[in-house]
């Protein structure tokens, strides 16, 4: 149906950054929101950045300056550019994306497989 497939997560020295990408594929006629969320162990899965279609963000407090969600429609991609990143910054990253598909007039949530990020001091 839908699939979204993380990428560019890995092992960085705190101070350091990486670029997460999402892409979405199968049958999508649109997307209304696209986002990132992140889940620590032992901790539940938080909403770090969103983005909705008419390009208006949103960030979690903790995240405000150091990351930058932005999204290519016509590629049915979200990134999330992480700057400046700590610690407690590790946590396996999910993508999530708010879609229509193709015979619905409803839209429905979808989820990545997660993509992991580690930040060592």
């Amino acid at each position: 149906q839908v699939q979204l497939v993380e990428s560019g997560g890995g092992s960085v020295q705190a101070g350091g950054s990486l670029r997460l990408s999402c892409v979405a594929s199968g049958r999508i006629l649109s997307i209304n929101t696209m986002g990132w969320y992140r889940q620590a162990p032992g901790k539940q899965r938080e909403l770090v950045a969103g983005i909705s279609s008419g390009g208006s963000t949103n960030y979690a407090d903790s995240v405000k300056g150091r990351f930058t969600i932005s999204w290519d429609n016509a590629k049915k991609a979200v990134y999330l550019q992480m700057n400046s990143l700590k610690p407690e910054d590790t946590a396996v990253y999910f993508c999530e994306a708010d879609v229509r598909v193709t015979g619905s007039i409803a839209f429905g949530r979808y989820w990545g497989q997660g993509t992991q990020v580690t930040v060592s001091s």
